[in-house]
């Protein structure tokens, strides 16, 4: 990733059959749709990592298929989270943190832990899940950012553990699940879940000048005003910081449109 804070704008994963009418050129090979897509944004947030692992192989595949500057999220494996006790996911921490997602080199962006939307907040168990998280693989710094889908993680204790452990929160922009705006990390992680099949940008324009806007100021160090927190703003940090925001779920045949309109407005 590039050294200087940046905004990343992305969307969810590569192989969608209605972006063949909405976004992949009518003639572009199906083997050639992350070579193209990756070339029209600068990050994808990788989602079949969740549900199976990949070969180191794969990995290097994607790495391989992408130009300079390009970021992949990568989304945590499902047996890590999806779990009762929390505190005993190490073996499948440590699985997925060393499935080959180092083959990414510079191209790895942060790793994101998503929670059911059932899974209860208790400061212990996610506590002892937090300190399982590696700093680091391979000699690559890891970043985490914590996708918590149920209102009991709207605490201060919650955010006290998370700034602890340096993990920052993933802010949704969604009808079904609690957002929790507050900065927990060094980055800002989002996922905007509100596109609309009937507009052709996928979200209404001021909602996208908004969008840019809070990125903007995120990007600069500072925390935009009117966002649903938790607590109160945390001090504003002296260094600016990155920010991921990605287009998920909704609309996803819109999810490109959103995404390009909002890099225009970067």
């Amino acid at each position: 990733m590039s050294t200087a804070p940046s905004i990343y704008v992305g969307i969810g994963g590569w192989n969608f059959e209605p972006w063949r009418q909405t976004f992949y050129p009518p003639d572009l090979p199906a083997a050639r749709e992350l070579e193209w897509a990756s070339r029209q944004l600068p990050a994808i947030e990788i989602n079949s990592t969740y549900y199976s692992s990949q070969k180191p192989s794969t990995f290097a595949k994607w790495r391989d298929a992408t130009p300079e500057g390009f970021v992949f999220s990568v989304k945590a494996s499902r047996f890590a989270t999806n779990r009762s006790v929390l505190a005993e996911a190490g073996e499948s921490v440590q699985r997925f943190v060393e499935s080959g997602i180092a083959e990414l080199g510079t191209k790895l962006g942060p790793i994101v832990w998503q929670f059911a939307p059932t899974k209860r907040f208790d400061a212990a168990d996610f506590g002892a899940f937090l300190a399982l998280l590696p700093k680091s693989v391979a000699g690559l710094p890891l970043r985490h950012a914590l996708d918590v889908r149920h209102e009991s993680f709207r605490c201060e204790a919650y955010l006290a553990l998370a700034r602890q452990h340096g993990a920052a929160t993933v802010f949704t922009e969604s009808d079904d699940y609690p957002p929790i705006a507050d900065i927990t990390g060094d980055f800002v992680y989002s996922r905007v879940m509100r596109t609309q099949s009937e507009l052709s940008e996928g979200v209404p324009a001021a909602t996208l000048d908004a969008l840019a806007a809070c990125a903007q100021s995120w990007r600069n160090g500072d925390e935009p005003a009117g966002l649903p927190r938790v607590g109160a703003p945390a001090p504003a940090l002296a260094k600016a910081r990155d920010v991921f925001m990605f287009f998920i779920s909704g609309a996803k045949e819109r999810a490109p449109a959103a995404a390009m309109a909002l890099m225009r407005r970067l």
